[in-house]
């Protein structure tokens, strides 16, 4: 229970990362399979949005190339501001570091779930509407999260990366070793299987009951994914309330 508690807490472990790995990768395949349903786009999926932009520029189709470089964009904005808070936090020595960006991510679902057919008709320069820029920059947001807790090693929001590392995995596990060289038998690494394959397997099963959510109660059900966020992210910031107090009085 204090691991879980902890999860966004400035001191890590293998063990918190994974989990918070695990959560991130179900809320990031909820929000991506519940846009699909409402924006026939994955908001996730920065590969396909960087192909759109070279398609729509090869066929001079500006609509594909400014939708596609506003999600590229807001991706990008979205991985920048968690870099800001997670430094800004650190420099500060906060116990929030990894809870501040959650917590903007909740924030940001949390009225896209109340209101998201709204944001729907509003258009942007980038000829998409709002509701795309919105989920590429959450989803740009949680990816650095996941990144940053772990060094790296986890990404949440996308899973070419995971599939890759897991189909590797399994090669070595099926490996013969009486062809390996002496002394150097051919061994997978028990740990990163598993994750990658939990990482995958929440990631499917989120999108499940995202696209299921959407389909019977609409954006609304993604309130819940924001209420699960803000719980992760308060008790650390709890932790911090007074020197963010002293923070707020002395820059006043």
């Amino acid at each position: 229970m204090r691991r879980i508690r902890f999860l966004t807490g400035r001191h890590r472990s293998p063990s918190t990362n994974r989990l918070l790995g695990l959560v991130l990768a179900f809320n990031a395949g909820t929000v991506n399979a519940g846009g699909f349903l409402v924006l026939h786009r994955y908001t996730s999926h920065m590969t396909g949005f960087a192909s759109q932009l070279a398609d729509g520029a090869a066929l001079g189709d500006s609509l594909l190339v400014l939708g596609a470089l506003g999600a590229l964009l807001a991706f990008l904005c979205g991985a920048a501001t968690t870099a800001l808070l997670v430094n800004w936090g650190r420099q500060h020595q906060l116990a929030s570091v990894y809870a501040l960006p959650l917590l903007l991510e909740a924030m940001l679902m949390l009225p896209f779930g109340l209101m998201g057919a709204i944001t729907l008709s509003w258009q942007t320069p980038f000829a998409v509407p709002l509701t795309v820029l919105l989920l590429s920059f959450i989803m740009g947001l949680q990816n650095a999260v996941g990144s940053k807790t772990s060094g790296g090693s986890i990404r949440t929001t996308h899973m070419t990366g995971n599939v890759t590392d897991l189909g590797m995995e399994l090669g070595k596990m099926l490996y013969l070793n009486r062809y390996a060289a002496p002394g150097a038998p051919v061994r997978h690494n028990r740990g990163k299987l598993r994750l990658t394959a939990g990482l995958l397997a929440c990631f499917v099963l989120g999108g499940l009951i995202g696209a299921l959510g959407f389909k019977h109660l609409g954006f609304v059900c993604v309130v819940p994914l924001a209420a699960l966020l803000l719980a992760l992210s308060l008790p650390p910031l709890g932790r911090d309330l007074p020197r963010l107090r002293r923070l707020l009085l002395r820059r006043a």
